[in-house]
């Protein structure tokens, strides 16, 4: 694109930017946010295509006056953790909501093969979870107690080792979205089929509901943020194979940046979840079942809000 036929496209939103920055034009940080992002994409742009032009200076001392507005009128930002998952990780959600579709719909597919791999092959869950695993299990179920796996070692040290299997699995689901997404897809597919066999086991052996109200209790969480992460893993492919409009490095980069935080967003729930699972699914087989389901629903509500239902909320605020 010509340097005037960019200038054209967009001086519009640049003005709208210099009246909300230099004019009289109020606007709520929050929406400056949202702008900002835009604006930086702008800037990634011209340095690209328009290193030497003075329509860089111009954006970059724009972009540089928006960021010091943002963090001088916004007091609640002082505390940057909080409008990192306030507004800026919900912002980045809905804008690679795509990906996270794809994310959901491939999560479907992916266990959905395994449900109906071991519905029509009794060795299938043996392959994929491990005779010593299931062998374990099945006297468990005997035991009377489906999810007695949850009850070994203490509660600490399930805790800490749940949780940092859970964050390093999690992590490898994401950075190997490098790979053009075809690493993160790899991840997918095993934890995918593995949930499905795994599941399907249990009903196979008539426990399907007792496995349900012990394992769900922290896997709402677990998985839900697995799904988020592979999302995140495959518009970072994404930027890589999709540059548009940008160099691909440069398109990376901001890539790269910004899935990296969204990325960041699903550990709180990952950690919530190792703590889930670490203390109270061990008492699952003994809870009412009022509490069971409703640890249930409220952790799934929980991180269903926050990351299909909020963003869409953000940026309806935003554009007002």
């Amino acid at each position: 694109m010509r340097e005037v036929a960019f200038i054209k496209q967009n001086k519009e939103k640049w003005l709208e930017f210099e009246q909300a920055i230099f004019g009289k034009s109020k606007k709520k940080p929050d929406e400056l946010a949202s702008l900002y992002i835009h604006l930086v994409n702008d800037l990634a742009y011209a340095q690209t295509y328009y290193s030497k032009s003075k329509t860089v200076v111009y954006l970059n001392y724009l972009a540089s006056q928006t960021y010091q507005k943002i963090y001088k009128t916004k007091r609640e930002d002082t505390n940057r953790l909080l409008y990192f998952f306030k507004t800026e990780v919900p912002l980045l959600v809905y804008e690679y909501r795509r990906y996270i579709l794809y994310a959901f719909l491939i999560f479907i597919v992916l266990t959905s093969i395994g449900v109906v791999s071991a519905l029509n092959d009794d060795t299938f869950p043996r392959l994929i979870l491990g005779d010593q695993y299931v062998n374990m299990t099945l006297e468990n179920i005997k035991e009377g107690n489906p999810v007695a796996v949850y009850k070994s070692g203490t509660n600490w040290g399930s805790y800490i080792g749940i949780t940092w299997n859970n964050l390093k699995v999690g992590a490898m689901s994401y950075f190997l979205g490098i790979f053009i997404g075809i690493g993160t897809f790899l991840i997918f597919i095993e934890n995918c089929i593995m949930l499905g066999s795994f599941q399907t086991f249990f009903y196979q052996q008539d426990v399907f509901w007792e496995s349900v109200r012990g394992i769900w209790i922290h896997g709402s969480m677990e998985i839900f943020a697995m799904v988020i992460e592979a999302g995140a893993g495959f518009a970072l492919g994404a930027s890589i194979l999709f540059p548009k409009t940008f160099s691909r490095f440069n398109s990376f980069k901001i890539g790269f940046k910004n899935t990296f935080k969204i990325f960041l967003s699903t550990m709180p729930f990952t950690i919530m979840a190792g703590f889930l699972e670490g203390f109270i699914t061990r008492y699952s087989i003994d809870m009412p079942i009022f509490l069971s389901v409703g640890i249930i629903l409220i952790t799934l509500g929980m991180i269903s809000f926050y990351y299909l239902v909020y963003p869409f909320l953000v940026h309806k605020k935003m554009k007002k």
